[in-house]
């Protein structure tokens, strides 16, 4: 027998790897013991040390992870990886079905499967190898995550079989099973670590680790659901032909995904799933239907940001019951006392709730609860959990009375309408500590470094007991307080001083006038020159800019006819403290978007929806929490919801995020 050449042998050992591998992760059939797994695994990499002319990308040794990258850089996609429209109900997707049947003259089949809870990813193939990973992003542009999909034993490096496309992009979902899920928690909690908010979260912040042995550590999955763009060696007529292809090519497609050639049978694979869908190792928060035929989808094209071929279909929002253990009241910044439940933690909409708002007392007399009562709790999305309803009653419950005195400075609590507050304002230290996290917060004076912990030292040791004291500052002061060292103080200072140089609108927003948000703060501040035109304003020269009612009106007047209000802003001028005008925004003195309407719902990739809301005010736009018919724009992120829907139904037009920042920049 003629001896292997190391070449020889390189290439048989990395042959064996990637078919165990397969076998394994994809098709969880493990073909070879741990132990001789492991051996030939390190005879490789022994090889490959000694001679790295040999180390190739699709090498099995390139999944352990590597030094922490210095960074991420942006990856643009062949095609767009859109968004989904979304479908709510059965009658939603019959409604789908009857508008893609009218626009067709053949048959129609539909690909269902299960919109799995993950991240969605891009990967590209030259000759069969992985050249590289990549986020959804905006859809038009995605962050590089090579180095760490490579770590991930389902994606193959290198393509099965002799023939695989000279170009090809896959698409995915990458999550972590409910398994690693909850074993990475057990260690966390066992070793007094930080543990996982839920499964999706955790699959997002395992892929985008700077160090990829972290991500190699947190055992993630990933299952391909449609191919992107593929060379023409590789005829196509059907997604779900495709779909078989990407198996044969060694990736995990679900196994759940069914071809639908009758309209019966849509309502049928909703039932079938609703009921799997606790059972399953993995979580999906919906179902996808796309219509099966190529040809049909070009014919179908696309309308805005989504194809019309396909549709998101969103399970209800998931309810569970639990014990409602007590109700304490919290005292915001204008002094109105809020019920908040406390629950007995439970596992509801992808994370554990413990907490819940009750917003007033004609909520918690319309829900007829007490304290001790079995409650059921809704979460949907990223929605603030809310109890929903009671059902049952505790051993022994508890009226929930609304205290006559305020929890934090113990002044007599006063009913206005149905909301209750705190008549201390002056005296009590929970209005004083919500009036200044609001002051110093990203929207007014942004302080970067002053949190909410530190704000309680603070106004706890009455280092600050009013705004204009945070500019009073030192470092001396500081490092005596709690974590706080000299580098850190050096820091929070410098940032209080150039916080110094803020916007009107901003320092409008920051003083914290009851009903004053960033738009109506905007909106004072274009109709002045400066703080004191403010204060010269009358409630009727109020009413008359745009949006302002007599009850917002009335509120600012009573703020500025305050004379203690007025010497603490006298009090930040002093102190070095200087509102700009606002300025117009383009060369015609008139700011991009005025008078236009947007409405922004679901989750964006780039942005917090409070920081675009933020670009949008400041090139002149108004935004509206509710869509209506005078709502020019809605933005729509993912997991969109009713308002998208509603928003369809109206005609509005429908844009995405990179679409808004063009109209910000005015493109």
């Amino acid at each position: 027998m003629v001896a292997e050449s190391l070449e020889q042998e390189v290439a048989r050992i990395r042959r064996e790897l990637h078919e165990h591998n397969h076998k394994y992760y994809v098709l969880s059939q493990p073909s070879v013991s741990d132990a001789e797994y492991d051996f030939l695994f390190q005879r490789l990499r022994e090889i490959e040390s000694s001679n790295p002319d040999l180390l190739s990308q699709d090498s099995p040794t390139q999944r352990v992870g590597a030094e922490p990258a210095k960074g991420s850089s942006q990856i643009t996609h062949r095609i767009p990886m859109l968004s989904l429209d979304n479908a709510f109900s059965v009658d939603d997707l019959l409604g789908f079905y009857g508008r893609v049947t009218e626009k067709l003259d053949e048959p129609l089949e539909l690909v269902a499967e299960p919109k799995l809870d993950g991240v969605a990813v891009s990967l590209f193939y030259l000759d069969g190898v992985l050249q590289y990973g990549a986020t959804r992003g905006d859809g038009q542009t995605g962050e590089d995550i090579t180095a760490n999909v490579k770590t991930i034993r389902s994606i193959p490096l290198k393509l099965n079989g002799d023939h695989s496309p000279r170009e090809l992009e896959v698409r995915g979902e990458i999550f972590m099973p409910k398994a690693v899920f909850e074993k990475l928690n057990l260690e966390a909690e066992a070793q007094g670590g930080k543990v996982l908010v839920n499964p999706r979260n955790a699959a997002s912040g395992s892929l985008r680790q700077l160090d990829s042995r972290i991500t190699a550590s947190r055992q993630l999955s990933m299952n391909a659901y449609s191919i992107g763009t593929v060379s023409a060696d590789v005829p196509l007529t059907k997604h779900f032909d495709g779909l078989g292809l990407l198996k044969e090519w060694g990736f995990h497609v679900n196994a759940l995904i069914e071809v639908l050639a009758a309209k019966s049978s849509i309502a049928s694979y909703v039932e079938h799933m609703s009921q799997a869908r606790a059972g399953l190792g993995y979580e999906i928060d919906g179902l996808v239907f796309k219509v099966n035929s190529l040809q049909q989808q070009r014919e179908l094209g696309f309308v805005a940001r989504a194809p019309r071929w396909a549709i998101a279909y969103k399970f209800p929002a998931e309810e569970v019951s639990t014990l409602l253990e007590s109700v304490e009241f919290q005292v915001g910044r204008t002094g109105a006392i809020t019920p908040v439940a406390r629950l007995k933690p439970v596992f509801v909409g992808g994370v554990t709730v413990s907490n819940a708002t009750l917003h007033n007392m004609d909520e918690i007399k319309r829900l007829g609860i007490q304290v001790g009562d079995e409650v059921v709790v809704q979460r949907a999305g990223d929605v603030i959990p809310k109890i929903v309803r009671r059902a049952g009653s505790g051993d022994s419950p508890k009226p929930i009375r609304l205290p006559e005195q305020c929890p934090d400075c113990a002044s007599p609590v006063e009913r206005d309408g149905s909301i209750a507050r705190c008549t201390g304002t002056l005296v009590c230290p929970a209005q004083l500590k919500e009036s200044i996290k609001h002051f110093v917060s990203r929207k007014a004076f942004d302080i970067d470094g002053l949190g909410d912990k530190l704000v309680d030292q603070l106004v706890a040791k009455e280092l600050v007991v009013k705004p204009s004291d945070i500019f009073d500052l030192t470092v001396p002061n500081l490092v005596l307080l709690e974590r706080m060292g000299k580098k850190s103080a050096e820091n929070l200072v410098a940032a209080i001083k150039s916080s110094k140089s803020i916007s009107l609108s901003r320092f409008i927003y920051a003083l914290g006038i009851r009903e004053v948000g960033e738009a109506t703060a905007l909106t004072i501040a274009k109709a002045v020159t400066d703080v004191k035109g403010v204060f010269d304003l009358s409630a009727e020269q109020l009413e008359d800019l745009e949006d302002i009612g007599p009850i917002v009106a009335a509120h600012v007047v009573a703020f500025t006819s305050n004379q203690e209000n007025l010497e603490q802003v006298e009090s930040l001028l002093v102190k070095g403290v200087e509102p700009a005008p606002e300025k117009p925004t383009n060369s015609e003195g008139e700011a991009k978007l005025e008078g236009k309407s947007f409405v922004l719902t679901g989750t964006l990739p780039n942005y917090a929806r409070d920081d675009l809301k933020a670009l949008l005010i400041e090139a002149g736009g108004k935004v509206s929490g509710s869509v209506s018919s005078k709502t020019d724009f809605l933005v729509a992120g993912e997991k969109a919801g009713s308002k998208l829907t509603k928003a369809q139904q109206l005609g509005i037009t429908i844009l995405d995020e990179a679409q808004a920042l063009a109209l910000i920049q005015g493109l």
